[in-house]
């Protein structure tokens, strides 16, 4: 799993976040999306690496600024009884 971090500018509220997590979700297959308009990022968790460019236009086109973006490897967390589940 790969988390993809997202640096974006211009989102103000709750409806920019939504926005944002649209066109990721269109454009690419997730396993998880979420902005936060006060930290200005979004955060992606998918199983295959994202394509940047493809990335930026998409965010791009609904009105908001690409700063940046990284990427890291991602291990889900396990829950409080994970230990039970073997």
């Amino acid at each position: 799993m790969i988390k993809t971090t997202v640096k974006v500018d211009g989102m103000m509220c709750g409806m920019c976040e939504s926005h944002v997590n649209d066109a990721v979700r269109k454009v690419f297959q997730v396993d998880k999306v979420t902005s936060s308009h006060s930290k200005g990022e979004t955060v992606i968790i998918s199983e295959k690496p994202v394509d940047e460019a493809k990335l930026k236009t998409a965010i791009s086109a609904t009105g908001y600024e690409v700063k940046g973006i990284s990427s890291e490897p991602y291990e889900k967390k396990k829950g409080l009884f994970s230990f039970l589940h073997k």
